[in-house]
């Protein structure tokens, strides 16, 4: 059976009040990216505290937001209620998406492909992605790159980094940091079409559509 969704879920459950402090803010990428897009169903891939479901629920008529991880749904539940905008909060796997076919036509899964433990469950949730989009929707994907200024690779790899909790406990969470090449190998050989591949921040993104694969 794979755990990988157990052992992400149980580090963002250790630390999900901390983490959900930090972020307050939503990404200037995304912000660009959901400017002027509009639709009928958005998916936050990844929510954490729905920083990012914050201003897609301006630009569609409804959004989920799914994550793993219980403890950041209930952060997600507080910005709701603190800040007044609709979302639907759903707990789930990327891997297998609690979401019908066909059916998003905006989402944004950022901040999360790089943590999941292995390439066949990254290229999983990919393929849920794509199963999840409309034939014209779109998704901004982001992932950490060998691009950053803390890594000095030039090849993708693994690794952990520590989350300090105010009290001085270190929690580890795992990385795949992905080196460009490698980012749109992956998402090339999904269910999803690259439109555009970037690099920003620190991070690979891509803009990507439905592929015409199965």
């Amino acid at each position: 059976m794979d755990r990988a969704p157990d052992r992400v879920r149980d580090t963002y459950d250790d630390i999900a009040e901390h983490f959900a402090s930090t972020r307050e803010y939503p990404w200037p990428e995304v912000e660009e990216f959901l400017d002027g897009v509009d639709g009928a169903l958005g998916l936050d891939l990844g929510c954490g505290n729905a920083r990012h479901a914050e201003p897609m629920a301006d630009r569609v008529d409804r959004v989920v937001g799914v994550d793993v991880s219980r403890g950041l749904l209930e952060t997600a539940r507080e910005r709701r209620g603190e800040r007044a905008f609709d979302v639907d909060l759903v707990q789930g796997d990327a891997g297998r998406l609690p979401i019908a076919d066909g059916v998003v036509d905006v989402a944004v899964y950022v901040a999360t492909l790089h943590h999941l433990p292995d390439r066949a469950a990254r290229r999983r949730s990919l393929d849920e992605l794509a199963r999840a989009l409309t034939s014209d929707g779109r998704a901004l994907v982001s992932a950490w790159s060998t691009a950053h200024d803390r890594f000095d690779r030039s090849e993708g790899f693994d690794t952990t980094v520590d989350w300090t909790l105010p009290g001085g406990e270190t929690v580890p969470r795992f990385y795949h940091v992905y080196d460009p090449d490698e980012f749109r190998a992956d998402l090339s050989a999904s269910d999803l079409a690259v439109e555009d591949a970037f690099l920003s921040s620190g991070n690979c993104y891509a803009v990507v559509g439905k592929g015409k694969h199965p």
